[in-house]
């Protein structure tokens, strides 16, 4: 995996900045706090977000801002990918968006904070903490994993071998088989609960007792049946008497219904009286009000215009009336369709004219815009073909540049070439690192020997001598400066040399990448010029098009405005005669109601004869019923006589206590009854219980044999997840003893390439990746006890030997991040650094494809490739990135020494 551009804005120092990441050793250079790491740290944020932060998110967007973006351009395995995050400051809230895509290689698309974490921590497999452990060291985490304990760093190191996951698996394992124990011992509990139920009920002796209960409950249902006989004779005896008593009370009650009757019939007959003389003065007040109708339909003749009040005149009124106002409204309700025809055909036909002329407005702007399209479509063309006689003068300039450097335009050629001179200046920049860190210890030790000839003491073994000083070791230690002095010269001159030549080839390579663009961008202008003139010319012979039809449109608008207002005149002429025919219509209805009234007051008139008829056929009829009446009264009275002779009081009393005698003794036999019932009862619910029982017992005696299986099924699941449990550990166990013998192999290399010729021998890790130095006498030590500077390196040794077996791998190589190390000088004195280039330059001879190094340290920047130098501005307080000659540095910072 490369990083192959970031671009920032508003992210913590840097308002804007866009840096372009190259294969090789890239060193981001400056001074402390002027933002070198906030360049990783965006790298860092836009893989993995939140995650990758210390802080929260508003801590990454800029003060004074309320937007941060973050853009990332990366290659991995093949596909290069795009990530961008936007972060936006609402006060209460960061809204935090965030999409992945694939350039090319593939079709990939992530939208989401979350989304796009667990795709990139997928495509690495690891997540943001396994990141840092394995590939970005961390301002201040030099000594991370070698301060650890035990227990962390070999959690930290499973999970960047993958073995965490093995882990995981036998715990859920061991945790499956608790769960299988639990579930065992718990079905055990109920095996052992319902065996003891089963003993129990076995000891109830349930058949035995069941055949007690049905005995006796026969001998209680055979009295039940004795006692019902004798309740049903006692019975008919109580209905027998109540059946005489019954006739008794029916005497009884006839003769008091008979006397009752007797008293109604008497009351109808006064009743009968009473409504006759009604009859008779509702018939004079009749006459009355016929009187009253006649002298009010004389007055109303001359409104309605009769001769007479009878009903032939009145009809032929009435149908002369009907015959005029139909007339009249068929007329009206011409009149007004028309008027409401004329009133809409004038306003259709003005909105239609105004719509015609707003269409003609509109169509003469539209012209106007297509003639203003058409000059700049004219306009663009002729820009188009000033850009492209300037892209030929630039391609013809680049192609000179090919013809003073004799060679072909060919990118790869060319891009090879450049690949062979920078090897050739890694090697002169590391020889030209060593050569600086060697003349720097020797122009030491002739300062110190020249300070104790200066105090009177011998350079060799500082004691105090007499006259001229033993000068022979000063002597050389001079000539080897001198040496030093001028091989470090030639190293330069060397280095600067394959520089510019870089330079000159780096060159070439974008003229050629430009040529190519320049071709392409030709191609397509040449296309956009003979659209643009076409499209010109259309959109004139539109603009004319849409002329004419404007001075059409405007025609019509004025012949349909003078039909409006024609339209208008007819309106008002149909209104009047319409005012005209309402007015005949209300002279018609008055003389209707007249004739109307004539008629309602003789058919009042007729109304009233006819309910003094009624009356006087009511009287008749009422005469009539009083005397049907008098003779039911004679025949009642008789009734009542026989009535009162027949009653006997005598057997009336003797039927009554025998019903009283049977009802007692029903009384003491449902009781008994009752009682019977109720141990009928209890003797039908035990036989239930008892039957219950045995069928409890034979469902205890099914439940125990289906328990009794599944507890064996437990006990053979318990097995499985034991043995399942102890493989993941052995499993796992295998693995690390695996890792851990490659880690140990890779350590020792890297070591080695270190440390080699110095006191220490080798590395020891042992199963739980605990470390032990060997010195070269055998002596163990703990990585404690190094000095600071060198328990630095051994820590980044250590890092670099973890990177490397990730990248090798156990069974084949596999594609891995960058490695970041950010100021890992801290720690570390000028013999160290030289040591710490040494293991970047072995690094990329294993194969690391892009290392990436932050530091303020001058020593680095002869180890880069690709120098990159931040700086702050005071007064604004923002942080800027550019490009700088790595060599040019590297001489101004040994000259000041």
């Amino acid at each position: 995996m490369n990083f192959d551009r970031i671009r920032l804005s508003n992210f913590k120092p840097y308002g804007d900045a866009d840096l372009r990441l190259r294969e090789g050793v890239t060193v981001i250079h400056g001074l402390n706090g002027s933002g070198k790491s906030s360049l990783l740290e965006a790298c860092f944020f836009a893989l993995y977000g939140s995650k990758a932060l210390d802080g929260t998110l508003d801590d990454v967007i800029t003060n004074g801002e309320e937007e941060t973006e973050v853009e990332l351009w990366f290659t991995h395995d093949g596909t290069s990918y795009r990530v961008e995050r936007r972060l936006r400051d609402y006060g209460d809230r960061i809204d935090h968006q965030c999409t992945l895509e694939a350039i090319d290689g593939g079709d990939v698309t992530r939208d989401g904070a979350r989304a796009v974490r667990e795709f990139v921590s997928g495509l690495l497999r690891m997540d943001a903490e396994a990141f840092v452990n394995c590939a970005y060291v961390r301002q201040g985490e030099v000594n991370k994993l070698i301060n650890a304990s035990p227990r962390e760093r070999q959690d930290t190191i499973d999970d960047l071998l993958q073995l965490g996951t093995l882990e995981e698996y036998r715990e859920r394992a061991g945790d499956a088989r608790l769960g299988v124990e639990d579930v065992r011992n718990a079905k055990r509990a109920v095996l052992e609960d319902k065996e003891t139920q089963i003993e129990q009920k076995e000891d109830q002796n349930l058949h035995e007792r069941l055949n007690g209960l049905e005995s006796e409950l026969s001998e209680v249902t055979g009295e039940i049946d004795r006692y019902e006989a004798q309740r049903e004779q006692a019975k008919e005896t109580r209905d027998e008497a109540a059946e005489t008593l019954s006739t008794y009370e029916e005497k009884r009650a006839d003769l008091e219904a008979v006397t009752d009757k007797i008293d109604e019939i008497e009351a109808a007959v006064r009743e009968t009286e009473r409504e006759r003389d009604e009859h008779r003065e509702a018939i004079r007040e009749a006459r009355e009000r016929i009187d009253g109708l006649e002298a009010e339909i004389d007055d109303r003749l001359d409104a309605a215009d009769l001769d007479a009040a009878k009903p032939e005149a009145i009809a032929e009124r009435r149908a002369a009336l009907d015959d005029r106002e139909t007339g009249i409204r068929e007329e009206l309700d011409d009149r007004r369709v028309s008027a409401e025809a004329y009133r809409n055909q004038a306003t259709n036909l003005a909105e239609k004219a105004d719509d015609l002329a707003d269409r003609a407005e509109q169509a003469e702007s539209e012209a106007v815009d297509l003639a203003d399209e058409a000059d700049a479509a004219g306009t663009e063309a002729d820009e188009r073909e000033s850009a492209l006689e300037e892209l030929r003068e630039e391609g013809a300039s680049l192609r000179n540049r090919f013809a003073d450097a004799e060679t072909d335009i060919d990118r790869d050629e060319v891009t090879e070439r450049r690949e062979r001179l920078r090897e050739k200046r890694g090697e002169s920049r590391e020889r030209s690192a060593e050569l600086s860190a060697e003349l720097k210890n020797a122009r030491e030790r002739v300062a110190e020997a020249e300070e104790l000839l200066a105090a009177g003491k011998c350079p060799e073994c500082g004691q105090p001598v007499d006259e001229s000083p033993h000068a022979t070791g000063i002597e050389e230690d001079r000539e080897r400066v001198a040496e030093l002095e001028t091989a470090l010269e030639e190293t330069r001159e060397w280095t600067s040399d394959l520089d510019a030549r870089i330079e000159a080839i780096d060159a070439l390579v974008d003229a050629a990448e430009r040529l190519g663009e320049i071709d392409e961008t030709i191609s397509m202008l040449n296309e956009r010029i003979e659209e643009k003139r076409e499209e010109a010319e259309t959109k004139l012979d539109a603009a004319a098009e849409r002329r004419e039809h404007a001075a059409d449109l405007r025609e019509q608008a004025d012949e349909t405005r003078e039909v409006a207002e024609s339209k208008r005149e007819d309106a008002v002429e149909t209104a009047e005669r319409i005012a005209e025919l309402e007015d005949a219509l209300d002279a018609v209805t008055d003389a209707r109601e007249a004739v109307d009234a004539v008629e309602e007051r003789l058919e009042a008139v007729e109304e009233a004869e006819d309910r003094i008829e009624r009356r006087r056929e009511r009287r008749e009829n009422l005469d009539e019923v009083n005397d049907e009446r008098r003779g039911r009264l004679a025949d009642k009275r008789e009734r009542r006589d026989e009535l009162t002779a027949a009653f006997d009081e005598d057997a009336v009393g003797e039927a009554e206590t025998r019903k009283e005698e049977a009802e007692a003794y029903l009384e003491r036999v449902e009781a008994e009854l009752d009682r019977l019932a109720e141990r009928r009862t209890e003797l039908d619910n035990a036989i239930g219980e008892v039957t219950g029982d045995l069928k409890r017992l034979e469902a205890l005696r099914e439940e125990r044999d289906e328990l009794a299986e599944t507890v064996e099924a437990l006990e053979s699941l318990h097995e499985e997840t034991s043995e399942l449990e102890s493989m993941y550990g052995d499993l796992r166990a295998e693995l690390r003893q695996r890792n851990v013998a490659e880690l140990e192999r890779t350590l020792n290399e890297t070591f080695e390439l270190v440390y080699g010729n110095d006191a220490y021998s080798h590395i020891e890790l042992d199963g739980e990746y605990v470390l032990t130095v060997y010195q070269k006498d055998g002596e163990p030590l703990d990585p404690e006890q190094l000095s600071g500077g060198e328990r630095a390196l051994f820590n980044l040794s250590l890092r670099c030997a973890i990177y490397r077996l990730l990248s090798e791998g156990i069974e084949g190589a596999a594609p891995t991040p960058p490695l970041i190390l950010d100021e890992p000088t801290v720690f570390l004195d000028s013999g160290h650094v030289s040591r710490l280039v040494r293991l970047v330059e072995e690094m990329r001879g294993f194969g690391v494809k892009q290392i990436l190094i932050v530091s303020h340290d001058d020593e680095l920047v002869g180890a880069a490739d690709e120098l990159v130098t931040v700086e702050k501005e005071p007064r604004s307080n923002r942080s800027t990135v550019r490009r700088e000659d790595a060599v040019e540095l590297d001489v101004a910072s040994l000259a000041d020494d």
